[in-house]
């Protein structure tokens, strides 16, 4: 897991439809040649009566330390986000917040416009649900990570990133912040002294301004590839 105060670190994921869902590399030590492995999966994401990885969630927990929580907006809902915690907590899981857009039928992958402060107040709204429901059961969250296209969206427009910094900084000046090295937020971030995890996808493919392309067909990576790509 992660220690609260590191200043930054590197991530390697893959989605949980690879099973391991992240490889992450975080030094010990300023400095140091030794590294510590991190599994991440996103979780906690069916809704209502509709499920999504039933069962496979709670088999894959035993594999990772750190999850990305969903918290409503693109999937999730109170129940399930309490359930997520609970065996988090149970099997030692380290959680984090990952809100999304307001879009359940599209999981969050599709952009939509909306004014800075309009989605800095969807986040921290959906920040504050997964916090509540964390404390309650005497868990603290340990990062944050937005979803899908507006993790994308924030990589780039300067405006909303700068203002969810704020936010963040205000509230967790602690709370570990996921995003992609180069991007706006990552840059941002590190400007204003919040703590960032720099990521990238292992079984994912980029485009030529260095955003993951979003396929529904996700075709499976041999390990030997996906190893290729993390060296």
């Amino acid at each position: 897991m992660y220690p609260r105060g590191a200043s930054e670190s590197n991530v390697f994921c893959m989605k949980p439809d690879s099973f391991f869902s992240g490889l992450t590399l975080n030094p010990i030590t300023p400095g140091a040649k030794a590294m510590q492995v991190d599994f991440n999966s996103d979780m906690g994401e069916s809704f209502g009566a509709w499920t999504i990885g039933d069962g496979v969630d709670n088999e894959l927990m035993a594999f990772i330390s750190s999850a990305n929580v969903a918290t409503g907006f693109h999937a999730g809902d109170p129940g399930t986000m309490r359930r997520t915690i609970e065996q988090a907590k149970q099997l030692g899981v380290a959680i984090g917040a990952h809100p999304g857009f307001r879009d359940l039928v599209g999981f969050g992958r599709r952009h939509i416009n909306a004014a800075p402060q309009e989605l800095v107040d969807d986040m921290l709204y959906q920040l504050g649900a997964l916090r509540e429901l964390a404390r309650v059961q005497g868990v603290a969250l340990q990062h944050f990570k937005p979803h899908g296209a507006l993790y994308m969206h924030l990589a780039r427009d300067e405006a909303a990133a700068r203002l969810l910094v704020e936010n963040l900084q205000r509230l967790e000046p602690e709370l570990l912040l996921y995003c992609m090295p180069g991007s706006v937020i990552c840059k941002i971030a590190q400007e204003l002294g919040q703590p960032v995890i720099r990521e990238f996808y292992a079984d994912r493919d980029y485009d030529l301004s260095g955003s993951i392309v979003f396929t529904r067909n996700v075709r499976a990576h041999d390990p030997a590839e996906v190893a290729a790509r993390v060296v």
